[in-house]
């Protein structure tokens, strides 16, 4: 579907459902959308946009089924948009603490700004119906609408994990926790947390976690004591794992391929100032911006390259790695209580070209390790085909492969740690670990 302009004027409804139209409809990402709304509207309305349009991505089935029901025929063409601002009315009607006499009203008229003047008698009848039948109120028995999921997802964490479905779905639609990383470059832990209760701010000590802060208190991260001289980095518990599973020594020689944004390049730093060379790899140019952005405000000097993991022969110079951290492209079924827009961005289609892409980079840079030398692999997956089924193959196709076990219980057919949504409060994630023998 072609791109729609975004509204010549603001307005707090129409930039909602202009956002809901471009991830639905053109396939765009909400970090991209949001940054492009978000540059016209104050902190108080920013966030409410964010709350309200990623509640409509949560919630999406059930909004649809009730869209269906009220509405005669599917709006098409420049017309559609206004399909994404009825679903937004039905979410604060169902869903949300906007009194449904604002929710109708102020929706209504927020379609003119969408081109809909002569459609908001449209909106208003199909609203007023929703708010006069309480649809919303009659339970729906039906577990995949309900799930918020698209069916070929569904069908998938069903067929994986069985009895404990439920609790995926539950977690993947929660909202996720502020997980902090403390630079213990820069100050302890402890001189952190002072700082935080300063401020009044509140907090928990995760275990197993000796350099994380979760935050029970939410609130504009920039505004955080130290966040401009480098005292935290913003990195999910899950992910703060890798840098401590790879284990880095004093005086060698690390590779962190597909880095951006650069948050476990930074813990490696932190967790081994005796580095002989660590290298942050990244295929896009524009996230590599990121990556030095991030590294300069924590302090920490890695080398930064432009460059395809799988196309070593472009940038690497021929010295092997003590030690290579593949933080591989995948599904991110594991943090889409983090970004709720993944959930329709990614098709079945998808997962198979994923599985390629790291089965490749898998066997490109395996002969790049030093003999001894440990491969960490990583994604934020929780489908098999991507984690254990992947590496279990990988494994069975090279002798020099050995699994070096992060939980007692791996086996080559079983490896690595599979961590699901909300475990722990982290987010959904998988390492495993191998040693070049």
């Amino acid at each position: 579907m072609s791109d729609t302009p975004l509204p010549r004027q603001k307005n707090l409804r129409a930039d909602s459902a202009w956002i809901l139209y471009q991830i639905l409809e053109c396939g765009r990402s909400s970090r991209d959308c949001l940054a492009q709304v978000q540059r016209r509207h104050g902190p108080r309305d920013n966030a409410w946009i964010q709350e309200m349009t990623m509640g409509v991505l949560r919630r999406l089935p059930v909004l649809q089924y009730w869209l269906r029901q009220l509405l005669d025929k599917p709006l098409k063409g420049k017309k559609k948009i206004l399909e994404h601002l009825i679903l937004l009315g039905f979410y604060q009607i169902a869903f949300s603490r906007v009194s449904p006499h604002a929710a109708v009203g102020e929706t209504v008229n927020a379609a003119p700004y969408l081109g809909g003047v002569s459609l908001k008698g449209l909106v208003n009848a199909v609203l007023r119906n929703f708010q006069r039948s309480e649809i919303h109120l009659q339970p729906l028995n039906d577990e995949l609408l309900n799930s918020g999921l698209p069916k070929w997802l569904y069908k998938q964490i069903l067929a994986c994990y069985n009895e404990q479905t439920a609790e995926i779905v539950e977690q993947t639609n929660s909202v996720a926790p502020i997980w902090l990383r403390v630079n213990r470059r820069q100050l302890s832990r402890e001189e952190f947390t002072a700082a935080l209760e300063q401020q009044g701010l509140t907090y928990q000590i995760p275990e197993h976690h000796p350099d994380a802060v979760l935050l029970t208190s939410r609130g504009d991260v920039q505004a955080l004591p130290g966040f401009a001289k480098g005292w935290f980095a913003v990195q999910d518990g899950a992910a703060q794992l890798a840098a401590h599973y790879l284990a880095p020594g004093a005086g060698e020689r690390i590779l962190d391929c597909c880095a951006a944004p650069g948050g476990k390049t930074g813990h490696i730093m932190e967790l081994q100032p005796a580095l002989g060379a660590c290298i942050a790899l990244d295929s896009d140019e524009h996230r590599l911006k990121r990556v030095t952005e991030n590294m300069q405000r924590l302090g920490h000097q890695p080398t930064v390259l432009h460059g395809d993991a799988g196309q070593p022969t472009a940038w690497w110079d021929g010295k092997p790695f003590d030690r290579i951290l593949l933080d591989a492209p995948c599904s991110a079924t594991g943090v889409i209580r983090r970004h709720a827009d993944i959930r329709w961005l990614r098709n079945a289609k998808d997962i198979e070209q994923l599985v390629a892409i790291q089965q490749t980079l898998l066997e490109t840079l395996w002969p790049l390790l030093k003999s001894g030398g440990t491969l960490l692999y990583a994604t934020c997956s929780i489908l098999p085909q991507e984690n254990r089924q992947q590496i279990s193959q990988f494994l069975a196709r090279h002798n020099d492969a050995q699994l070096d076990p992060i939980l007692p219980e791996e086996t080559p057919e079983k490896p690595g740690r599979q961590i699901l949504p909300g475990e722990q409060q982290m987010d959904g994630f998988y390492y495993a670990r191998l040693v070049k023998s």
